[in-house]
């Protein structure tokens, strides 16, 4: 890149990734989740620093904080839910405080569109007394990150930068600059007052993190950069961030702005000032009620959304309807037809939740595209809470059932590693009897295909040292280990059987790699009305290349010849021979 290159169409997430490298950035690390997800990719892109997926959040941030002691700028990625996990040590690094600039990306997902939750991360700024940036477009997404990094090291202190998915994925015109690498050379620092969290030292850095906060309140207030008022005509003064502030300029664009680019520490003197001569005040942000919380503590009246609009992206008809007090038309056709999620066709997952149908077992799941099983008409899911959790429901379950179901916890090799590993210690130690399948696709597959450390490939693609997951089990106590192909019906049911009925611990590890890195098997599937005699049976796997005939009211297949991948999962299913592999 050379200075002076011309503007060019950047995604949100691409934005990030060119800010963090203008900044210098000298290790990056994440683990893969929407909407956060493109952005390490993009950054191994363009950089040849180390660039990283993690196991989990928390170790990816407990990585960054030590290249960051060493005085290296460092970047960490997550979506919202991560930044659960990676919680525990960003609490205190804010106590700890930073060598070289450390910036942690959190990727909301209003809607939830690809999450179990909505939750609003500002939450987490406060709570952890760390500043917080919230970029409205791309252009400020890469301008934030640079600037979060001298924000790090000037007060000393991790810095958020928040994004949303409508955020991530949409792209404006931004104007990309040159690496700029900080001159510096890396070593180790000695300094136990600062990094060694007793709690003698913990509350002297707790009073200096105050003091921090204090100057950082300062910047919010008066710098000008994250927080500004855009003057504008008339009585009608909005607060608002984020993607929110684009949807509000654009309905009411003659209104006066309080723009919010910092939510914390939040601006409280700058918000009353802005209130000055406004005649009628409005907040709209997404989400929850953190910036109108904080301007009703001022003791200012203003307006803000209705409690419906607290679920779920906001709008140009929700920016019309708080703002002006009126509804738009939609801007999409409502007659547009729904598209639910399903599992992909030739899907290896798809064939031992049939089976696990058949046995009428009780399934705890996970986060990942197994997930869709819960939807018609496989149906065979129960539960799904957070990364790992399907794991510990299992055993919980086990220990307290007592009736003839086999309880059984389904997990991806990724969210295995990521979360699932502590919970099959948890299993052997407490002698657990329930049954846990790894499906094992070899990738990250919900969040776009990502490498991990079970595929033996890092995050450029290189070779690195493969984690056995069969091993792995063992070496944590597991006596009973299976390993099977997804594809082999036969073997699968033999298997699930003989496991779920085990009075001890049963890991079963069903291998065969994502359609979407195989691509299409040898063969196409053929169809003989002939021996058909229409049980349906192929039908309830639930396969999109395998429908209902509709020219006729009973339950005959029909081919999508297009989706098709020539698995053979139908052939073994059908009865009559009526499919084959052609």
């Amino acid at each position: 890149m050379t200075e002076g290159r011309a503007p060019i169409l950047l995604s949100g997430n691409e934005a990030i990734a060119q800010g963090a490298y203008e900044a210098g950035v000298a290790f990056a690390a994440g683990y893969p989740g929407t909407p956060s997800s493109e952005i390490l990719e993009a950054l191994s892109r363009i950089t040849t620093v180390p660039v990283e997926w993690a196991p989990n959040e928390k170790a990816a941030l407990e990585a960054a904080i030590g290249a960051s002691l060493a005085g290296a700028r460092a970047l960490v990625t997550m979506k919202h839910v991560g930044l659960n996990v990676a919680a525990d040590p960003l609490f205190t690094a804010a106590y700890t405080g930073v060598g070289g600039g450390l910036v942690v990306i959190t990727a909301d997902d209003p809607g939830m569109h690809s999450s179990q939750n909505e939750q609003d991360n500002r939450h987490y700024a406060l709570a952890a007394k760390i500043p917080m940036l919230e970029p409205t477009d791309s252009r400020e997404a890469l301008e934030f990150t640079r600037s979060a990094f001298q924000l790090s090291e000037q007060f000393d202190i991790p810095v958020l930068v928040r994004s949303t998915t409508r955020l991530s994925h949409t792209k404006c015109v931004v104007e990309p600059g040159t690496s700029h690498p900080v001159e510096r050379s890396y070593e180790l620092t000695e300094d136990r007052a600062k990094y060694v969290m007793i709690p003698a030292h913990a509350r002297q850095r707790h009073d200096h993190l105050l003091e921090r906060i204090a100057r950082l309140t300062q910047i919010s207030n008066n710098d000008g950069k994250f927080n500004r008022i855009e003057p504008g005509s008339g009585g009608l003064g909005i607060i608002a961030s984020g993607i929110a502030y684009q949807y509000a300029k654009e309905v009411a664009p003659e209104a006066s702005f309080l723009k919010i680019g910092m939510p914390f520490p939040f601006p409280a003197e700058l918000v009353m000032h802005f209130a000055e001569g406004i005649e009628r005040l409005v907040v709209f942000e997404e989400l929850d009620r953190i910036l109108e919380q904080q301007v009703r503590a001022l003791g200012l009246a203003c307006e803000a959304k209705p409690d419906a609009m607290l679920v779920g992206e906001l709008s140009l008809q929700a920016a019309a309807e708080v703002i002006l007090g009126r509804q738009s038309p939609p801007m999409v056709s409502t007659s547009v037809p729904p598209r639910p999620p399903i599992m992909c066709a030739g899907c290896p997952h798809r064939p031992v939740f049939h089976i696990l149908k058949k046995l009428k077992a009780f399934v705890t799941g996970d986060i990942g595209c197994y997930t869709l099983a819960v939807l018609p008409p496989l149906e065979i899911l129960q539960t799904c809470l957070c990364m790992g959790a399907g794991i510990g429901q299992a055993h919980g379950l086990a220990q307290v059932y007592e009736g003839d179901r086999p309880i059984v916890a389904v997990i991806g090799d990724s969210t295995f590693i990521h979360s699932g590993i502590t919970g099959i210690i948890n299993m052997v130690y407490n002698q657990s009897t329930a049954t846990v399948i790894i499906l094992d696709n070899r990738t990250t597959a919900m969040t776009g295909g990502q490498n991990h450390s079970g595929t033996g490939l890092n995050l450029r693609g290189q070779p690195t040292p493969e984690l056995d997951l069969a091993e792995m089990c063992k070496a944590a106590g597991v006596s009973r280990v299976r390993v099977i192909d997804s594809y082999d019906l036969e073997q699968l049911e033999k298997t699930l059987t003989e496991e779920t009925v085990a009075k001890e611990l049963s890991v079963i590890i069903a291998r065969r790699p994502c359609v979407l890195l195989d691509g299409k098997q040898a063969g196409t599937l053929e169809y003989d009305p002939e021996r058909c005699v229409s049980c349906g049976l192929c039908l309830d796997l639930g396969c999109p290349a395998l429908v209902q005939n509709c020219e006729t009211d009973e339950r005959r297949p029909q081919i999508h010849a297009a989706l098709c991948n020539a698995c053979g999962v139908c052939v073994q299913i059908c009865p009559r021979q009526a499919l084959k592999i052609g």
